[in-house]
């Protein structure tokens, strides 16, 4: 069950840069290097996250 929590904590960290990364391109005043920081940080969580849905996969079959 472990597993199960740190993939929704993951989740929630994955949809909260979303929501960050949404409004920073929404302001034209954000530094382009901040945008690409938060994609940067996003992908970390995206890769990280299926990672272990794949693992998880892998030791149910």
């Amino acid at each position: 069950m472990a597993i199960q929590a740190h993939l929704v904590e993951l989740e929630r960290k994955h949809e909260v840069l979303e929501n960050e990364l949404h409004e920073a391109l929404q302001h034209l005043s954000t530094d382009d290097l901040q945008i690409i920081e938060l994609k940067r940080r996003k992908l970390v969580l995206k890769d990280q996250i299926e990672r272990i849905k794949h693992s998880a996969n892998s030791t149910v079959h």
